[in-house]
């Protein structure tokens, strides 16, 4: 048997949990994945179970270390989404959910449960809004814990301790009682001074207007007293309980773990193409499954109206992290092409056939057909604004809704294909927008957008990003970039690597590169300019039905 070094990522998303067995150049052994459960017992509601999160992962993690044994496993890292995980004081589940099911203790990062309680935050004005773009997400923690604690109050008297998601998984494997740098900064509005990177903590007076001053006593136990630094070791490594559970040896280094998409953009900013600078100041990465979000990182803090940050050391160390994204991608797609009616026929007439391959397929054939240079221009009168699950940035509004111009009578396949390819380019419209508004307010000029998820195996939907940001793609070689980004805090503090950083650079791996169509561009911005105006004018109709 081989006696080489890994190390395993896991990466915990909104509908599954994966792990990788990585080697300590970055090259990838074994993935598995394993669906989790999620509950949705009223609109807008988003529960999972931490019970059923840690089940997952355990048996994920033994999967991948069948063929090696214990002790070739130097390090152990962990990724997940920036959910509220609620903890009594033993550590058992405490419900979160309206119904009362005990299992249910994770409000799940795309619940919007806590609308009123995010306008109530901004309507303070505070200081550390700044900090996020101006105004708090409902998708963020703040939020979520005032709604429970004036919906739920029973489970909030019970409470022991909140968790991040990532937090609570390596609370979980190793029974220390720490967070991430990366949770509190991005979701939970920990301080750190924008002039001088120094740490300023929880800010009391902000929790005390919110009516979260409970949270602080006793040295704020329930929230976080030890914040750490993502990768840093965590504890005294794996308990004795964790190990026997995941088939590790006690003591195992477990890092400091880092939200899902901020593990993607450690896993593609180190990625090289021959002849294309690697500055990390000069590259935007995109993180694109379910929802997306935009990563841009600076030597000093840059505010941005509408994108969360400037957050310090929250991705790569000591760099400024501007956090831009978008509510629903993945998921507005799958919603696109599930409610159309053509689809059902479609499905039953190409079984075997993944239906966004069909749907690429045909496009082709349409724009073949008809003559035109390439499938972009198939969607002349056809124009979409994709919020329909509201706006991340750069407009900070989740009361936004989705708009079609262009609609027909028309419901068959070509109708779909239509749609969908509209669909995508709105969302590359929304990557442009964002994009914008982070050159705008002081970023480099990014050179090049890197790209990982589960849309980046969609081939129409990378060429439209590069075509609608007239710049290059990056597309790695290593698809899983967001295991990769876990792996590398893993070898980090394993010892693997002296830096993050070094990790970073040294398990990235290669590229592809794809390059706009030359074709497209003039017709994107002309189409960009629509996609603009159509929040104009949906607005514009608000202030119409609002007005007396």
């Amino acid at each position: 048997m081989s006696r080489e070094q890994y190390v395993v990522g896991v990466d915990v998303g909104t509908g599954s949990v994966r792990a990788a067995l990585v080697r300590s150049d970055g090259s990838f052994v074994k993935v598995a994945t394993q669906a989790t459960q999620t509950w949705n017992p009223a609109p807008g509601y988003y529960q999972q179970s931490s019970m059923d999160i840690w089940y997952c992962c355990c048996k994920v993690i033994k999967e991948v270390l069948k063929d090696v044994a214990p002790e070739q496993v130097k390090g152990l890292g962990f990724d997940a989404t920036c959910s509220l995980v609620v903890l009594d004081q033993t550590g058992k589940p405490l419900t979160v959910s309206p119904t009362g099911e005990v299992d249910q203790n994770i409000i799940l990062w795309m619940d919007h449960r806590a609308h009123h309680e995010a306008k109530l935050v901004n309507d303070t004005k505070h200081e550390v809004l700044k900090y996020v773009g101006g105004k708090i997400s409902l998708e963020m923690e703040i939020p979520k814990l005032m709604w429970l604690k004036k919906c739920l109050p029973k489970t909030w008297k019970q409470a022991g301790k909140f968790f991040d998601l990532p937090d609570f998984l390596t609370w979980k494997a190793t029974g220390t009682d720490s967070r991430s740098l990366c949770s509190v900064v991005c979701k939970w509005t920990y301080e750190v001074d924008v002039d001088t990177g120094v740490v300023k903590g929880w800010n009391r007076h902000f929790f005390g207007l919110l009516g979260l001053s409970d949270l602080l006593d006793n040295d704020c136990a329930k929230i976080g007293q030890v914040i750490l630094p993502p990768g840093s070791p965590c504890g005294s490594g794996l308990s004795a309980e964790a190990a026997k559970e995941l088939g590790l040896i006690v003591g195992t280094p477990v890092a400091t773990s880092i939200i899902d998409a901020h593990a993607g953009g450690l896993g593609l900013i180190g990625c090289t193409f021959t002849g294309l600078p690697c500055d990390f100041t000069s590259r935007l990465c995109l993180i694109c499954g379910t929802s997306s979000c935009h990563m841009a990182v600076s030597q000093s803090p840059i505010m941005v109206p509408g994108v969360w940050g400037p957050y310090f050391s929250a991705m790569v160390p000591a760099l400024w992290l501007s956090e831009g994204g978008q509510s629903a991608t993945g998921k507005l797609l799958d919603h696109i092409i599930d409610t159309h009616p053509a689809t059902a026929g479609i499905r039953a007439m190409n079984a075997g056939i993944h239906l966004v391959t069909y749907l690429n397929k045909l496009l082709e054939q349409l724009a073949s057909s008809e003559g035109l240079d390439s499938i972009d221009q198939l969607t002349q009168d056809l124009h979409v604004w994709p919020d329909l699950h509201g706006n991340r940035s750069p407009l900070a509004d989740p009361t936004l809704r989705g708009m079609v111009s262009g609609l027909t009578l028309s419901s068959d396949s070509k109708d779909l294909a239509l749609l969908y390819l509209a669909t995508v380019q709105a969302l590359a419209y929304g990557t442009r927008h964002i994009l914008d508004s982070l050159e705008t307010a002081g970023h480099h000029k990014m050179e090049c957008l890197l790209i990982c998820g589960g849309l980046s195996k969609n081939p129409v939907f990378v060429k439209t990003q590069a075509s609608v940001i007239g710049r290059a793609v990056l597309l790695p070689q290593r698809t899983e970039a967001v295991l990769g980004g876990a792996a590398m805090l893993a070898a980090f503090a394993a010892g693997l690597y002296p830096f993050v950083e070094a990790a970073v650079t040294a398990m990235a791996g290669p590229a592809d590169l794809i390059e706009p169509d030359a074709h497209s561009i003039e017709y994107h911005n002309r189409k960009y300019t629509i996609f603009l105006k159509m929040v104009e004018d949906q607005q514009a109709y608000r202030n119409i039905m609002h007005s007396k």
